[in-house]
């Protein structure tokens, strides 16, 4: 699932890296992502952490534009740390790292506003394409378990109240919803319904307002919740 929808608090600027935060506590996984990250020369590791109790003063300090976290650290989880972020004032973009496709944290972290879900096994081409993905504001699922995460995770509304959200959209705003919801990207969205990538990303834009979503992975959810999926 990911063209610009909710853009990070720090756009990036062309030519310049995709300043990225990492936190995670086991020092061999965090190595190992580093490493992988750093091979991108689009990508900068600005800081690393082995707790989320150190995620607000790194964000404030590097003002990153992708923050990776595990959902399990001993202090402060992943979860912790994408409420507070995506809370704050600007926040960059958050994905969170788990080993686990269904992990319940995930899900929780997936309604506190995380922009991504990322399995710590994602080949390392497709991890550094995902933070590409992130920096642009658009939101990132490891690609093989969207529609398994979809079918099994719900915004905690009954369909009629989520049907009654999307009531607020039109119908041009109701079909990308639902293509949204199907994984498809704005130029896969566009290309679906005639549009220019511009207009999709309007689109998705007023329909995130109208849904009181801070990203399209929460305008995939309550869409799935009504049934336009």
């Amino acid at each position: 699932m990911t063209d610009t929808d909710a853009q990070p608090g720090t756009p990036v600027r062309p030519g310049s890296p995709v300043k990225v935060v990492l936190l995670e506590d086991e020092e061999l996984v965090r190595s190992g992502v580093r490493l992988i990250l750093d091979a991108d020369p689009g990508i900068d590791v600005v800081a690393e952490g082995g707790d989320g109790d150190v995620a607000g003063e790194l964000v404030a300090r590097y003002r990153p534009h992708v923050v990776l976290t595990d959902i399990q650290m001993p202090t402060v989880d992943g979860l912790e740390v994408t409420k507070r972020l995506v809370a704050a004032p600007s926040p960059p973009a958050v994905a969170v790292l788990t080993t686990f496709d269904l992990d319940e944290y995930v899900h929780a972290a997936l309604r506190a506003g995380a922009a991504g879900f990322l399995l710590k096994d994602t080949p390392p081409r497709e991890l550094a394409y995902a933070v590409h993905v992130l920096a642009r504001g658009e939101a990132m699922i490891s690609p093989r378990i969207t529609r398994r995460l979809l079918s099994n995770f719900s915004s905690g509304e009954a369909p009629a109240a989520a049907r009654r959200r999307l009531a607020q959209l039109t119908d041009r705003e109701r079909e990308v919803a639902a293509a949204v919801a199907r994984g498809l990207s704005n130029a896969e969205i566009a290309s679906d319904l005639y549009l220019s990538a511009t207009t999709v990303k309007v689109h998705i834009g007023r329909i995130m307002t109208k849904l009181d979503a801070v990203n399209r992975t929460q305008v995939a959810i309550i869409a799935h919740d009504a049934g336009l999926s």
